[in-house]
């Protein structure tokens, strides 16, 4: 039983956190569940694995003991297309083990998604009285999006505090942005990161390919930082070459 000397520290702040199911948003949560009660939040728009993003987030929410939970069905996305990651585009390219990464925009690139999360996610927190949203934008050593830019973060910032109410005070918090995918790998076994609950691939439901580029990223960041990833993949890949 906790006794009166302690109450303040009994009623936590509650955070919005973006869960794809992926390594870098429970990395994420992970840091914001260090201070803050969780609401979990999560869209379905198409992508190839939806099913499998799902399974993740709420195994993810269960682990975490998010507070609230809200999976969102955005078919807008998938209507709109312009993205190898949607179902019906373009397939998803295979990445060389040994290729460069980075530094470009590649065909995974869903026009603007993080820009329409953030501002579902603004929206939420404004009814919750949230005061923080975390996002595992990664920036270094990933994709090119120009959605995970910090000075994209900055702008949204200054969007939702110009589109909400004069006492409703949210910021964006994207603590892995300037981190390598090693060092997010790190940071996760520091935090105790459940890696086993958690999905990369951009191309299959039941095991990773192995070969697209978010399992090569996630794959070479595991090596690299001497540990093995607890995930299983659709054939021996060799990440020795890496």
């Amino acid at each position: 039983m906790h006794t009166h000397t302690h109450t303040h520290t009994n009623k936590r702040d509650t955070v919005v956190c973006l869960v794809s199911g992926g390594m870098d948003s429970a990395v994420c949560a992970s840091i914001a569940a260090a201070q803050y009660d969780l609401a979990f939040l999560h869209a379905n728009y198409g992508q190839r694995t939806e099913l499998r993003e799902l399974h993740c987030f709420h195994l993810l929410a269960s682990h975490f003991g998010a507070k609230h939970r809200l999976v969102l069905d955005l078919a807008h996305f998938k209507q709109i297309g312009g993205s190898s990651l949607l179902e019906g585009d373009e397939e998803v390219p295979k990445v060389d083990m040994n290729a460069s990464i980075g530094h470009h925009i590649p065909s995974t690139y869903v026009p603007f998604r993080n820009g329409i999360l953030l501002a579902i996610a603004a929206s939420w927190a404004e009814v919750l009285g949230a005061k923080k949203i975390f996002l595992g934008a990664v920036m270094q050593d990933s994709s090119g999006y120009p959605d995970c830019r910090p000075e994209f973060m900055l702008a949204m910032n200054q969007a939702i505090s110009a589109g909400t109410k004069p006492n409703t005070q949210i910021e964006i918090e994207t603590p892995l942005i300037h981190l390598t995918k090693k060092q997010i790998v790190e940071q996760g076994r520091i935090l105790n990161t459940p890696f086993e609950l958690t999905y990369s691939c951009y191309q299959h439901n039941d095991f990773a390919c192995g070969a697209c580029e978010s399992c090569v990223l996630r794959l070479r960041a595991f090596l690299q930082a001497g540990d093995k990833d607890p995930i299983v993949y659709q054939s021996c890949v060799d990440i020795h070459k890496a």
